[in-house]
């Protein structure tokens, strides 16, 4: 996935352009970005604030590293039913 030359906070910073009555087509011009990047944007960030989305953020990394710990004892888990069945 290409890498935005926008930060989320930047996006959101442009998303409240148009809440503000700016038109689309103005602030994409200012900002060299299409009118479809900007949907897609507003899609995904419509509503946030800043505090939010790094909120979100951190819950995501919290959640990945929680998931990775679950398959970790999961598979251990497994092992250890393995080495257990297979008694002398």
């Amino acid at each position: 996935m290409k890498k935005s030359k926008f930060t989320e906070e930047q996006i959101i910073k442009i998303l409240k352009l148009q809440e503000e009555g700016l038109k689309v087509e103005e602030i994409c011009r200012k900002h060299g970005i299409s009118a479809g990047t900007f949907y897609i944007w507003r899609n995904k960030y419509s509503g946030m604030e800043v505090q939010e989305l790094r909120r979100l953020r951190s819950l995501e990394e919290e959640n990945s590293r929680l998931k990775k710990i679950v398959a970790n004892q999961s598979l251990e888990i497994d092992m250890i039913k393995d080495i257990l069945s297979k008694k002398p």
